[in-house]
């Protein structure tokens, strides 16, 4: 007996237009993004050209935020209050910032992951763009003769403040303003660019390859009998009697704006250390960590704590802050006495 098996027409029309419609939605999977393509996988991106663009794109936030606070022309709105009961604002800087910053990383490496301060308050991927390879100053001089590192795309993190201190900003107490822009390879914080657009001056550091021309290490002194200590202006006062019963009546309290700021003054003889005693975001530190490291000195929280910076919806860092250059255990020990409360929800 013969079995006859017959194929109905219909059948073979929703069988080939099932096929088409997979093979589209496979296609619009695979472009979307979604898909890691070999080419994706296989990209390395060389540290040093990464750096070189970190420099240009914070200077060209820097021109731009410049800009906008030469004209007066801030519209400054609030994102609402910091912890310390401090008005947290938001300016045109800050958001034209984000975007000559965001934009140049999204369309020179688009295969890197950027975090930036401002991504929950505008999309940088339509701004215009008007950069080119060739204005992007080669930093080679300034480098240790060591080869480039090439590291995988999915491994690197690139953190930015695109105007860090936007209170003092809108004070117009523009020496503590600085963009700023951090590399993370798996975590760790390995370059970091921190620009002073009003200063004109731009400091960044590349750990084992080398540093801009003017940074220095200031040389170690006898700095434990009467510490300066650098503060958050917001919260100065009540650091100011907690500090003095660690370190004693010579401490010296330094109220200033801008954890970039803060940072520099461990290298240029303002203050021995930097105390932050609530809850900090990671795009404001995560630059002076990586130079600190290039030198030698440490960021931590207060409770000695490794901060790492690897995951880019982890952006608070609880249990407050310190950095130094030298004698991180010594107030370390000392801080501990404080009673600081650091935030930790």
């Amino acid at each position: 007996m013969t079995t006859t098996v017959r194929i109905s027409p219909f059948g073979i029309f929703c069988f080939v237009c099932g096929g088409f419609i997979v093979l589209y939605a496979l296609k619009d999977f695979m472009s979307s993004g979604n898909f890691l393509s070999k080419r994706h996988i296989s990209e390395k991106i060389p540290i040093k050209t990464l750096l070189e663009t970190s420099v240009y794109l914070a200077e060209k936030g820097g021109k731009v935020l410049k800009e906008i606070r030469e004209k007066s022309d801030l519209q400054a709105s609030s994102k609402g209050q910091t912890l310390e009961g401090a008005n947290d604002p938001l300016t045109a800087g800050d958001m034209e910032s984000h975007k000559a910053i965001v934009h140049g990383f999204h369309y020179l490496f688009p295969s890197v992951t950027v975090v930036s301060e401002e991504h929950e308050h505008g999309d940088a991927q339509n701004h215009p763009v008007d950069i080119k390879m060739s204005d992007i100053v080669n930093i080679s001089d300034d480098l240790d003769k060591t080869e480039d590192e090439n590291v995988e795309a999915d491994d690197i993190l690139v953190w930015v403040d695109p105007l860090d201190a936007t209170q003092e900003y809108t004070e117009n107490l523009t020496k503590y303003v600085t963009t700023m822009v951090c590399i993370v390879v798996k975590g760790v914080p390995v370059a970091g660019v921190i620009h002073q657009p009003f200063l004109k001056k731009t400091f960044w550091a590349w750990t084992g390859h080398g540093h801009s021309k003017d940074f220095s290490k200031p040389s170690v002194k006898d700095l434990l009998k009467s510490p300066r200590i650098i503060v958050s202006r917001s919260h100065a006062g009540s650091v100011n009697e907690t500090a003095k019963s660690a370190f004693g009546k010579d401490v010296t309290i330094i109220p200033a704006g801008g954890a970039g700021f803060k940072v520099l003054s461990l290298f240029n003889d303002i203050a021995d250390a930097y105390v932050h005693n609530t809850l900090i975001k990671r795009w404001d530190i995560c630059a002076g960590d990586a130079i600190l490291r290039s030198f030698g000195g440490k960021m931590t929280t207060l409770h000695g704590t490794e901060i790492t910076y690897g995951e880019q919806f982890v952006v608070k860092n609880r249990g407050g802050l310190l950095a130094t250059l030298n004698n991180h255990g010594h107030f370390l020990k000392k801080l501990s006495t404080l009673t600081l409360n650091p935030v930790k929800t």
